[in-house]
C-alpha cells in the first residue's frame, strides 16, 4: 500500500470532490471508487466485492438539500485497501467495516466543511451582496481548498486504519463468515428501505417491481 499512497490520496481527492464540490461524474459513487482502488493496488475484483456491498448502503442515502448522509465514497477505498491481497473474500467482511466506519467520519466531516462554508459567507456577505467578482471567486476557492483538505483527512486516516486493520487483525475463518454475514446482511437490509422510500407507494412501485423481477429472470437465465 505505502508504494501506491500517492495515486492513492489523489484518488481520494478527485472521490471527495466529485461527491458534490466539481463535476459529479459518479466516481464517488463507492462502487466506483472501490474498484479503482483495486485496480491501483493489483485487485480489482476484491475492491469491487467491497465496492457491491457498500453500494447497496449508498442506496438508502437520500441526498436532498443539507441533509447529512456517510461518504461512502471516500469510505470505498480504505475499505479496498483492506480487501484487496487478502485471499478470496477473506478481506471483504473486515473491508466493509472499515468502509463504513470511514463513510460515517466523512459524513461527519462534511457537515463540519459546510458549517465552515456558512461561516465564510456570512464573514463576506457584504462584498458577496454587492456582487464583488473577486469575493464570489475568493469564496469558491476557498470552500473548495476546504473540500480537498477534507478529503485528504478522511482518506488519510482511513488508509492509516486499514494498514493496522491489515497488520494486527488476523482473517479467522470464523471471524471471516461472521463479519460477511452481518455486513451484507445490513447492507441488504439498508438497500431494501431505501430503494422503498424512493419507488414510494403509488405509481413508481409496481415499476420498481417489475424491474425488479426482470432483473432476477435474467440473471436466472444468465
Amino acid at each position: 500500500m505505502i508504494e501506491n499512497l500517492g495515486w492513492l490520496l489523489l484518488w481520494s481527492v478527485l472521490v471527495g470532490l466529485d461527491l458534490a464540490s466539481v463535476v459529479q461524474m459518479m466516481i464517488a459513487r463507492p462502487l466506483v471508487a472501490s474498484t479503482v482502488t483495486g485496480f491501483i493496488l493489483g485487485d480489482p475484483a476484491a475492491g469491487a466485492t467491497v465496492g457491491v456491498v457498500l453500494e447497496l448502503f449508498a442506496l438508502e442515502v437520500l441526498p436532498v438539500g443539507a441533509s447529512r448522509y456517510p461518504d461512502y465514497g471516500l469510505g470505498a477505498i480504505p475499505a479496498a485497501a483492506v480487501a484487496a491481497g487478502a485471499p478470496g473474500v477473506f478481506g471483504s467482511g473486515f473491508g466493509v467495516a472499515v468502509g463504513l466506519v470511514m463513510a460515517y467520519l466523512g459524513g461527519k466531516a462534511i457537515h463540519l466543511v459546510r458549517v465552515e462554508n456558512a461561516m465564510d459567507v456570512r464573514r463576506h456577505r457584504d462584498a458577496l451582496d454587492s456582487g464583488d467578482v473577486r469575493a464570489v471567486n475568493g469564496l469558491q476557492l476557498r470552500c473548495l481548498g476546504r473540500d480537498i483538505f477534507r478529503s485528504l483527512a478522511v482518506a488519510s486516516l482511513g488508509l492509516l486504519f486499514a494498514a493496522l486493520v491489515v497488520r494486527w487483525v488476523p482473517l479467522t475463518v470464523q471471524s471471516v463468515v461472521y463479519l460477511s454475514v452481518a455486513t451484507v446482511g445490513a447492507a441488504l437490509a439498508a438497500a431494501i428501505s431505501g430503494i422503498g422510500r424512493l419507488a414510494g407507494r403509488k405509481t413508481a412501485l409496481p415499476w420498481f417491481a417489475l424491474g425488479l423481477a426482470g432483473g432476477l429472470a435474467g440473471v436466472l437465465l444468465v
